[in-house]
């Protein structure tokens, strides 16, 4: 009798030390060194990839951004703020109606197949759109000229990301709106325009978030 309550002891005594060092060991030393290194090493992705302008952070270079105008009395969809670029449509973009305590939207896809009467409506209104409001005195957008990210929202909704097409598509308007020289605005665009990833993973593009800063960074300069 006294062999097994001292061998049950000893399991638990054994038991105990045992989780004691893996939670020390995974649940303190891991985390720490693992914490350490990204910091040291990769301390902007390890942060969110944070965006900052004028000593602030504005968002993260992985997430777009829309860029509308206040809602109007009435209006339940905003209009873009043509001032800036703009990126990807936001179609498959959810309200949140659990939380009430925070404006949230949430991440998502049209899951809308490619015949969805409602999807092509989407695709026409949203190219319509792009030619209109990036038609300007002297220069008018064809409708061959608008690429499909233009008129298309990402899986998640939030690809922070438009292809150089798209861009360049909006430069006269931006020019125009902001009383700047085309050929400034498109330097701004090349600039910002990124090559595939160890040139062979993805496509060419530009982040409207990054390219935004430096829009507002050029019309403060004057």
């Amino acid at each position: 009798m006294n062999n097994s309550v001292t061998n049950t002891a000893r399991l638990l005594g054994a038991g105990l030390r045992a989780l004691l060092v893996l939670t020390l060991v995974t649940g303190v030393i891991y985390p720490l060194v693992v914490t350490g290194i990204a910091q040291s090493l990769f301390n902007n992705k390890a942060n969110g990839s944070e965006i900052e302008a004028n000593g602030q952070v504005v968002g993260s270079s992985l997430i777009g951004q829309a860029y509308h105008l206040p809602l109007k009395e009435g209006q339940e969809t905003p209009e873009p703020d043509l001032k800036w670029f703009q990126g990807r449509p936001q179609n498959g973009l959810g309200t949140n109606g659990v939380n009430t305590q925070y404006k949230l939207i949430l991440s998502g896809a049209t899951n809308r197949s490619g015949d969805n009467e409602e999807l092509i409506q989407w695709v026409k209104d949203a190219k319509a759109a792009v030619i209109k409001d990036n038609s300007v005195p002297g220069h008018t957008v064809k409708p061959s000229e608008v690429p499909a990210d233009a008129v298309t929202s990402s899986g998640s909704g939030l690809d922070p990301n438009i292809s150089p097409q798209y861009a360049d598509l909006q430069v006269h308007r931006i020019a125009e709106q902001n009383g700047l020289p085309v050929a400034e605005v498109q330097k701004l665009v090349d600039e910002h325009t990124e090559g595939r990833t160890l040139g062979f993973i993805g496509e060419p593009r530009v982040n409207v978030l990054e390219l935004n800063v430096a829009l507002k960074a050029l019309v403060a300069k004057g």
